[in-house]
């Protein structure tokens, strides 16, 4: 865990410093098709595990349940963020 974030944290900073490299400015398309390569690979993995396949209905439901919490988590905070924070016109 402190690897990855470190190592996050090391390419954050060697950015901040060479942020005025051309080469880096057009890097964009490069980390979409990177991601979307690390998407597949990972549908792979669990396309190829039998454990998960057959436990999906299980999974799903669970996975389901705790994206729409978390979503409707985000939505309440950012609701209470805005009507905390930025009050139109001296209201409170």
């Amino acid at each position: 865990m402190f690897s990855i974030v470190g190592t996050m944290l090391t390419g954050v900073t060697i950015g901040y410093l060479f942020r005025n490299i051309s080469f880096l400015q057009h890097t964009e398309k490069s980390i979409s098709c990177t991601i979307l390569l690390l998407l597949f690979i990972l549908g792979l993995t669990i396309g190829s595990n039998d454990q998960i396949i057959g436990n999906l209905a299980t999974f799903g439901w669970q996975a389901a349940i705790l994206a729409v919490s978390a979503t409707c988590g985000s939505i309440l905070a950012s609701w209470m963020v805005l009507k905390l924070f930025f009050a139109k016109g001296g209201e409170k």
